[in-house]
C-alpha cells in the first residue's frame, strides 16, 4: 500500500440544500450539477492547477500545491456559479459552500487523509450558500497576495478536531447569497448526544391541496412521537424542528444548530383515503443518504403506518437493533377517522396564535363528542382550558377551572400510559391546586414511556419548582432546553406544543 505525507492546500466544498433540491426535481438537479462542473468548476480546478480527489453528489475535495491558487479557484469558483445561476428562483439556486484550509495530509492509493482534510471539511460547514470560509493559516498566507476582505469569525470549536481553529469568512462582492452576510461570529456547533440523535423536519405536503398543510405536519408530530418512544434514541422536539419549515435548508447546518447526527426528511400524500409517506434519513455530519423508502396505506391503517417509518428509521441508524419497537401509549388513541382529524387541525391551529385557542378548543370538544375516551384530545382540551385561564380570556374562572380538572381525569382514565397526555394532565390539575406530589408522580411516568420528550422535562421542571425542589427544576429545565435548542421555555406552558400522540 502506497503511503506519503505531505503539506497541501485543501479545498473542500458540497452543494447547499442537496437533498431538498434531488427531492423536488432529481434529474433537473443533476442536469444542472453536470453543467455547471462542465463549464464553470472543473475549468476553473484545472486552471489553478488543483487536482479532484474525489466527489460525492454533493460535494467535492481538491488538493493544491498552493494556498494562493486554492482561494482563487473558491472565488472564481463561487462567482461563476452565481453568474450561472443568473436570475434563477432562490429555491432553484445550486450554491455551494466552501471551505479552505492548509495542513498536513496522508496520500494513500490517490485518496487523501488527515488534518488538513478534516478542517477543510469543518470549515466549508461553517460557511454560508456561495461563501468561503478559511482558517487563520490560509488568511495569514494570502495576505498582501490577493486582493480580497475577511471577516473575523474568531475562534471556533470544530466538531471531532482537538483544538480550536481561528476562522475568517471571504467577503465576495456580487454574489448574491453574499449580498446579506452580516460580519458577525458563527455560532458553534452543539455537541452530540452520547447516543444516536435526529431531528424530524418538517414533511412537504404533495397533495396538492394547501388545505393539506395540517395532515403533513400531523404526520411528522406521529413519527416524532413514535421515533421518541425508542429509549436508545435522542429526539429533537417539534418546536425546535418546525422552525425549518418552508425554509432552504442544509442538513449540515441543522446538525450543528440541534446537536443531531441525524436528520429526516419527506413528503405526505394524501388522496382520498389512500396516504403516501416518503422519507430519507441523512447523515448531517457528512451529508450522506443512509436510507429512503415510501409507505403506502390507508387512513385506516395510518397509526400503523407511521410506527413503520419510524421502526425503519430505527433500523437504519442502528442495524443491530433492527427490531427496535416503538411502544404505542394505545394500539389506536381512537377509531374515529374523524375525530382524528379534527385533532389534527386542532393541533395546527394551536401552534398559529394564541388568540385562536377557543377554536381549538372547539375543535377538541367536537372530537371529544365523537369519541369521549379519545384520551390525548381530552388532556390537549385541558391544557387549553389552561392557557385561557393563563391568557385572561376566559369568561368564568370557575367553570374553565372544573372543566379542565375534569378532562384531565378522564384523559387519564382512559391514557395513563401517553405522555403526552399524563403531561397535560399534570400541569392541568396541577394549576387548578392537584396534589403536587401525585402531579410529579405523572410527570416522572411521562418520562419514563418518553425520555426524548421536551416538554414533559419542561414540565417537571415546573412541578419541582413548585414543590420547592430548585436544583432538579433546573436540571430538568435545563434538558427540555437541549431536547428543543430553538426555543427557550418562558415560564408557562404555553410555549410548548402537543402532538396527536404525545411528543412536542
Amino acid at each position: 500500500m502506497n503511503q506519503t505525507r505531505r503539506l497541501a492546500a485543501i479545498l473542500a466544498a458540497d452543494v447547499v440544500g442537496y437533498s431538498r433540491l434531488i427531492g423536488g426535481d432529481e434529474e433537473g438537479t443533476l442536469d444542472q450539477l453536470r453543467s455547471i462542473r462542465a463549464e464553470v468548476i472543473d475549468p476553473t480546478i484545472a486552471e489553478h492547477r488543483g487536482r479532484i480527489v474525489k466527489t460525492t453528489g454533493d460535494g467535492l475535495l481538491v488538493e493544491f500545491s498552493s494556498v494562493v491558487d486554492a482561494l482563487r479557484c473558491a472565488t472564481e469558483w463561487q462567482h461563476g456559479v452565481d453568474e450561472r445561476n443568473g436570475a434563477t428562483p432562490d429555491e432553484n439556486r445550486i450554491e455551494f459552500r466552501i471551505g479552505v484550509h492548509q495542513g498536513d495530509i496522508v496520500v494513500e492509493d490517490g485518496d487523501i487523509f488527515g488534518d488538513g482534510v478534516n478542517v477543510a471539511a469543518r470549515l466549508e460547514g461553517l460557511a454560508e450558500p456561495g461563501g468561503i470560509c478559511v482558517s487563520a493559516r490560509v488568511q495569514e498566507d494570502v495576505a498582501g497576495r490577493l486582493d480580497l476582505t475577511f471577516d473575523d469569525l474568531g475562534e471556533q470549536r470544530l466538531k471531532n478536531i482537538a483544538r480550536p481553529i481561528y476562522v475568517y469568512r471571504v467577503r465576495l462582492e456580487g454574489v448574491k447569497s453574499q449580498s446579506t452576510a452580516k460580519p458577525v461570529k458563527a455560532a458553534s456547533a452543539l455537541p452530540l448526544p452520547d447516543k444516536p440523535s435526529i431531528a424530524v423536519l418538517p414533511f412537504a405536503n404533495r397533495s396538492g391541496d394547501p388545505e393539506q398543510e395540517y395532515f403533513a405536519d400531523g404526520m411528522v408530530d406521529e413519527i416524532i412521537t413514535a421515533l421518541s418512544r425508542i429509549k436508545w434514541l435522542f429526539v429533537i422536539a417539534r418546536n425546535s424542528s418546525f422552525t425549518y419549515k418552508g425554509q432552504a435548508v442544509d442538513v449540515k447546518q441543522i446538525g450543528r444548530e440541534l446537536g443531531v447526527r441525524y436528520v429526516l426528511e419527506g413528503s405526505v400524500r394524501k388522496a382520498g383515503q389512500k396516504v403516501r409517506i416518503t422519507g430519507q434519513l441523512i447523515d448531517a455530519f457528512t451529508g450522506a443518504h443512509l436510507w429512503a423508502d415510501r409507505f403506502d396505506g390507508s387512513l385506516e391503517d395510518i397509526f400503523e403506518l407511521q410506527d413503520r417509518v419510524a421502526v425503519s428509521v430505527a433500523g437504519a441508524i442502528e442495524p443491530a437493533l433492527q427490531s427496535a419497537e416503538t411502544e404505542r401509549a394505545a394500539n389506536r388513541p381512537t377509531s374515529d377517522l374523524t375525530a382524528y382529524d379534527l385533532y389534527l387541525r386542532a393541533h395546527a391551529l394551536f401552534f398559529t396564535s394564541s388568540a385562536l385557542i377557543p377554536q381549538v378548543l372547539h375543535l377538541l370538544d367536537q372530537a371529544i363528542e365523537r369519541d369521549p375516551r379519545y384520551g390525548p384530545a381530552l388532556a390537549f382540551a385541558a391544557n387549553c382550558c389552561v392557557r385561557l385561564v393563563i391568557d385572561g380570556r376566559s369568561k368564568d374562572l370557575e367553570a374553565s377551572s372544573r372543566k379542565a380538572s375534569d378532562l384531565a381525569r378522564r384523559a387519564l382514565e382512559v391514557a395513563s400510559n401517553d405522555p403526552g397526555a399524563l403531561a397535560n394532565a399534570a400541569i392541568a390539575l396541577a394549576y387548578f391546586g392537584g396534589d403536587i406530589g401525585a402531579v410529579m408522580a405523572l410527570v416522572d411516568r411521562a418520562l419514563a414511556f418518553n425520555p426524548s420528550f421536551a416538554r414533559g422535562w419542561f414540565i417537571s421542571g415546573l412541578v419541582r419548582l413548585i414543590g420547592g425542589d430548585v436544583d432538579r427544576a433546573i436540571e430538568h429545565t435545563e434538558i427540555s432546553q437541549r431536547l428543543i435548542p430553538s426555543v427557550r421555555w418562558v415560564g408557562q406552558p404555553s410555549s410548548a406544543g402537543h402532538s396527536p400522540r404525545g411528543q412536542s
